[in-house]
């Protein structure tokens, strides 16, 4: 398992640069793996809507805009509902294409900090790449409960709360 954690930034819109899109992807993915006691490197990408429409819908069949797409460098196992995945051992973990647009509409439609909104949805990114997923109900409770304890080294507060701070 690598020991040095790496998030390299591909800046496809301008707008992420002023956002501080490197700042934020390596905070993101430091305290995820770091909390996972693992290393490796993450590359995240910086995209407009219509970028990351064209990903969505040549990768998931699904031709508009989302905020945040994952690719593991890995197929991950199968795991019980609930369950922890395993963790895999490379020192590339995948890649993330994140949609400035769309992140800046919810943030604002939450009342979120835009920055605070962009961490968790890079920390959920990155969690997909280690293997956790949301298809099942306990999936979904395992992976907020652990991007909650994550986002709370982070000083962002409970993105699944009630009330948006």
């Amino acid at each position: 398992m690598p020991d040095e954690i790496t998030a390299d930034c591909v800046i496809e819109d301008d707008r992420w640069e002023a956002a501080g899109l490197e700042d934020l992807a390596a905070r993101a993915v430091e305290a995820a793996l770091s909390w996972h006691r693992i290393g490796g490197e993450v590359v995240v990408m910086g995209c407009d809507d219509a970028r990351i429409a064209s990903l969505n819908a040549d990768f998931r069949g699904k031709p508009r805009a989302t905020n945040v797409l994952s690719w593991p460098s890995v197929e991950h196992l199968p795991h019980p509902p609930g369950e922890a995945p395993e963790i895999p051992d490379e020192d590339e973990l995948g890649d993330i294409a994140i949609a400035f647009e769309t992140c800046v509409a919810e943030a604002q439609a939450q009342g979120k900090p835009f920055d605070h909104h962009v961490l968790h949805l890079l920390v959920h990114a990155t969690l997909h790449l280690l293997g956790y997923d949301h298809d099942t109900d306990p999936d979904a409770e395992r992976m907020e409960t652990t991007e909650r304890a994550i986002l709370a080294r982070l000083d962002v507060p409970d993105p699944y709360g009630e009330t948006a701070r």
